[in-house]
């Protein structure tokens, strides 16, 4: 019902339906009455996720529910007819959760070697922002994973737990970007089981960094923060000889609490682990993509540029982030950054330039821009200010984003 609607109008719709005044909810959240007209009618924006998560507790809805998760994922050439379910299908299969009381009846284990070339591609294929590949062949990755789990024991079984911690970190960041996020902490904690049986401290930490952003996509702040600070912990008595992916890892999961942080409103907070950060990242010396983190300065600077605008600072968001030259990282963060570049023109009103900074991302990654929650929510707000520029609605039917005001929705409280 509401799939057609602005942020704004889904907060409308649920106060509506919760019998709140607009002064009731506002109050609630420790806003005025004129601010929550303005945000219902489109004349504000409520793009910060730390006031989200506030309106979506007093409403009793999930932060999904307000800002719109997920989206219709498309068939395509890449992705065939079964997609998410069979990613979910997946996910769900008892016979993995419970192996000494099925029987798969498999012959002969899958070779590591070749689940091993199967997991490398399908990190390529994310950093590459294809998500058809993903979608079709994560199910049976998945499987093979578990199955070989089960089969192999001593350095073999190890082994097969690392792969399987990755197998699952792919699809836990495949499912945030799509707006699964209830899935995606399904993914994140198997995926976490699997890398702790690995016994494998960077696996350990890499599979903590991806359970941290699935519990940033359901608001849950302090969980993420926690999860993540715990496993930089554990990585930091090996830091004293440290390889480049320690290091890394170590560096990113300091990202991932920066960004929790600064969602929940702790400038202090992310300003300490963005500075951890940054001086993992400095003892890198370059950007680099080991474990598949495209940890190096330039990310760090990224992460500048996305704590800046959770945190409100427009401003400075603009200044970091538009000189930023992200040229040697993988497509997913080149595309990442244009996006947000976008959300902090499209908040300074300056549309011309969030239109062109979305519209030169989707000619490096359209299914990036169209299915992230924060393109969506940019062209959204766009679509319904007055005489929307051509190339928006160009943009929007492309990205199948629509938003027709229904007519109960006056804007009246």
């Amino acid at each position: 019902m509401t799939d057609d609607m602005t942020t704004g109008q889904r907060v409308a719709f649920y106060r509506k339906r919760r019998g709140m005044s607009q002064e009731v909810l506002a109050g609630l959240v420790g806003k005025t009455g004129e601010w929550l007209r303005k945000v219902e009618t489109n004349r504000a924006e409520l793009d910060r996720l730390s006031v989200i998560r506030s309106v979506a507790r007093v409403l009793d809805v999930s932060m999904g529910d307000i800002i719109g998760d997920p989206e219709l994922f498309e068939w395509s050439e890449d992705s065939g007819r079964r997609t998410i379910p069979a990613l979910r299908a997946a996910l769900h299969d008892y016979r993995h959760l419970a192996p000494k009381i099925t029987e798969f009846g498999e012959t002969d284990p899958p070779p590591l070697a070749d689940i091993e070339r199967d997991i490398a591609e399908m990190w390529e294929a994310y950093q590459y922002s294809k998500y058809g590949v993903l979608a079709r062949r994560l199910p049976h990755i998945i499987h093979d994973c578990l199955t070989a789990a089960e089969i192999y024991d001593g350095n073999d079984g190890q082994r097969a737990q690392s792969l399987t911690a990755y197998a699952h970190q792919v699809a836990t960041l495949l499912l945030t970007k799509l707006g699964e996020s209830d899935l995606a902490w399904i993914a994140a904690s198997r995926g976490l089981v699997a890398a702790n049986a690995s016994n494998d401290h960077v696996v350990i930490g890499s599979l903590s960094r991806a359970a941290a952003h699935a519990l940033v996509s359901i608001g849950e702040y302090q969980q993420a923060r926690g999860l993540a600070s715990a496993s930089a912990s554990f990585l930091m008595p090996r830091l004293a000889k440290p390889t480049p992916q320690l290091l890394s890892v170590y560096g990113s999961l300091h990202l991932v609490c920066a960004l929790a942080a600064a969602r929940d409103d702790d400038r202090p907070g992310a300003d300490t682990h963005i500075i951890e950060a940054d001086s993992a990242a400095l003892r890198l010396g370059s950007d680099a993509n080991h474990v598949w983190t495209a940890f190096g300065p330039t990310n760090v600077a990224i992460h500048r540029v996305s704590i800046a605008m959770e945190l409100g600072d427009v401003q400075r968001a603009i200044k970091i982030g538009t000189p930023l030259d992200t040229s040697s990282l993988p497509v997913e963060r080149r595309v990442r950054h244009a996006i947000e570049t976008a959300r902090a023109y499209a908040r300074w009103n300056r549309i011309d330039e969030a239109l062109s900074a979305l519209l030169n991302a989707e000619a490096v990654s359209p299914d990036q821009v169209r299915y992230h929650r924060l393109s969506r929510a940019i062209v959204r707000e766009i679509l319904v200010r007055g005489r929307p520029p051509r190339l928006a609605v160009d943009l929007s039917e492309r990205m199948g984003v629509r938003s027709k005001i229904p007519d109960w929705l006056d804007g009246k409280p």
